[in-house]
C-alpha cells in the first residue's frame, strides 16, 4: 500500500518546515554548494508523489541563499529541480554525470566550479539498494551497490576536496540502515555504514584547512525512493516511529542545510539522525 500524502500524515505534527514551506533565513547567503543526486524521480503510477530528498535539499539550500549546481544523471530530473529554484528567484545549474563512472567525476567538479565561480559546500546524495537477505545477494549485486554508495561518493570527494574553499562543508546522505540492521539488504545496509567511515577520513583529512565532513541518516521517509520500497516490503509502513509518523525530505534538507552552514561550523565527523526516535527509542 502506498502511503498517504506527507500532508495527511499526522497534520497536527508537520510544521511549514516540514512541508518545505517555511521561507529562507539567509543561512547560506553567498555559498556556492554542488548537490549531486538533485532529481526526483517518482513513482509512475503516483498521483501526489512527495518531493525527494535531493531536491528538496537543492531547494532549501538555495532558499537559504545558495547558488546551486544541480547534478543528477538524468539531466531531465536536475533541470526540473534547477528550474523550480529559479522559479523562486535563486540561481541554480544542471550538470549530468554518472559518479559511478571515474572520468565522470572530474568533469562533475570542474563544471560545478566554472558555473559556481568556486565550491563551499558539497551534499552527496547517491544511493541504491538491490538483493534481498544474504541468499539473495549475488556479489555482481553486491558490487554494484557499494559502486554507488560508496565508491562514487568517494571518486567525488577526491576530485573535490583539493578544489573547495578553505572553511567548506561535505554532507553525505546515509540512512539508518548503516546503524541498526531491518531493511533485509545487507549490501544496503553496509554501504551505508561505510558511509560514516569515508566521512570520518573526509573529514579527518580536510580538517586541515577547516573543511569538516558530516553525515546525515534519515529514517522511514515518505519520499518516492521510500514509497518503492514500501511497495516492496508493506510491512515498512506499520513501523512504529516514536513520533507517529514518516518523515519528509524537508526533514532531511534542514538537517543538511545546517550542516552545510556556519551554525555547524564546530561539527565536523559526525552522524546526524533525522528518524523521529527510530534508532533510538524503539
Amino acid at each position: 500500500m502506498t502511503p498517504p500524502p506527507a500532508e495527511a500524515m499526522a497534520a497536527e505534527s508537520l510544521t511549514p518546515e516540514s512541508l518545505g514551506q517555511a521561507p529562507g533565513r539567509g543561512r547560506l547567503a553567498g555559498r556556492r554548494v554542488l548537490v549531486v543526486g538533485a532529481g526526483t524521480r517518482p513513482l509512475p503510477d503516483d498521483p501526489e508523489p512527495p518531493v525527494g530528498n535531493g531536491r528538496a535539499i537543492a531547494l532549501l539550500a538555495a532558499r537559504e541563499g545558495a547558488a546551486v549546481a544541480c547534478a543528477d544523471r538524468d539531466e531531465a530530473s536536475a533541470a526540473d529541480t534547477a528550474g523550480r529554484i529559479q522559479a523562486q528567484g535563486g540561481r541554480a545549474g544542471v550538470l549530468v554525470a554518472d559518479v559511478t563512472d571515474d572520468d565522470a567525476c572530474p568533469r562533475l567538479v570542474t563544471g560545478a566550479l566554472d558555473f559556481l565561480g568556486g565550491l563551499d559546500g558539497l551534499v552527496l546524495n547517491v544511493g541504491i539498494g538491490a538483493g534481498a537477505r544474504l541468499e539473495g545477494t549475488t556479489p555482481e549485486l553486491w558490487d554494484q551497490v557499494f559502486a554507488v554508495n560508496v565508491r562514487a561518493h568517494f571518486l567525488v570527494c577526491r576530485e573535490a576536496v583539493p578544489r573547495m574553499q578553505e572553511g567548506g562543508s561535505i554532507v553525505f546522505i546515509s540512512s539508518v540502515a548503516g546503524i541498526t540492521p531491518g531493511s533485509m539488504l545487507p549490501a544496503y545496509d553496509a554501504s551505508k555504514a561505510a558511509v560514516a567511515g569515508l566521512c570520518r577520513h573526509v573529514a579527518l583529512e580536510g580538517s586541515r584547512r577547516r573543511i569538516r565532513a558530516n553525515v546525515v541518516a534519515p529514517g522511514l521517509m515518505d519520499t518516492p525512493i521510500g514509497r518503492a520500497a514500501s511497495r516492496g516490503r508493506p510491512s515498512r509502513n506499520r513501523t512504529p516511529v516514536p513520533l507517529g509518523r514518516q518523515g519528509t525530505a524537508w526533514e532531511v534538507a534542514y538537517p543538511t542545510v545546517f550542516l552545510l552552514s556556519d551554525e555547524a561550523g564546530y561539527i565536523t565527523g559526525q552522524v546526524l539522525v533525522s528518524d523521529g526516535g527510530l534508532t533510538a527509542l524503539r
